[in-house]
């Protein structure tokens, strides 16, 4: 892949058509998405939508220039490396009947993921951290059989006081009286 991992939260207005708007800047630069996680914040009518993209430093600058130009965008924060938790959820049905099951069921405990499913030959686990964990279950699991497997994709805040800052942000785009663009959904 091109590029460097990059992790940006977008705060945005909760209206129909944004997540659309947001993923067609990268995908118009032909930049494939790794990961894309929405979800409403503390404040009514705002969502916050988390990118991780591999691109280079300069072409990501320029989307993020357009990204501060659509009219529901509220406020963008690159995460940098080690300065933000990051986390994802997986569900993992494995294989795990017989002698494999209390094998299974002890890499579950070591990583402290749930057992959240169980039958006569399959165990579906529950597991959230970083995406660096997730992988190494993943990789330990594969050795029974992976049946199915669900990911959510990364969310991120800023450690410390560092943030998007919410308050105060709706102001700045009420005032510019902008027609609203009405098609697809967040």
């Amino acid at each position: 892949m091109n590029g460097q991992l990059h992790t940006i939260s977008v705060l945005v207005e909760d209206k129909p058509g944004v997540l659309t708007r947001v993923a067609g800047l990268f995908a118009a630069r032909g930049f494939n998405i790794d990961s894309l996680a929405v979800g409403p914040t503390s404040d009514d009518g705002l969502s916050r939508m988390t990118v991780v993209v591999h691109v280079d430093r300069k072409p990501l600058e320029q989307i993020t220039k357009q990204l501060n130009k659509l009219i529901n965008v509220i406020k963008i924060l690159e995460h940098d490396p080690g300065e933000a938790v990051e986390r994802e959820l997986m569900l993992v049905k494995v294989r795990a009947a017989g002698e494999d099951r209390p094998r299974v069921m002890e890499i579950s405990t070591v990583f402290r993921a749930n057992v959240v499913d169980v039958t006569r030959s399959t165990l579906t686990l529950e597991a959230t951290g970083k995406p660096e964990k997730l992988e190494a279950l993943l990789e330990l699991l594969r050795d029974f059989g992976v049946i199915e497997l669900s990911r959510t994709g990364r969310i991120a805040l800023a450690r410390g006081d560092k943030g998007i800052r919410e308050r105060g942000a709706r102001s700045k785009v009420a005032a510019v009286g902008a027609e609203e663009w009405t098609g697809g959904g967040v």
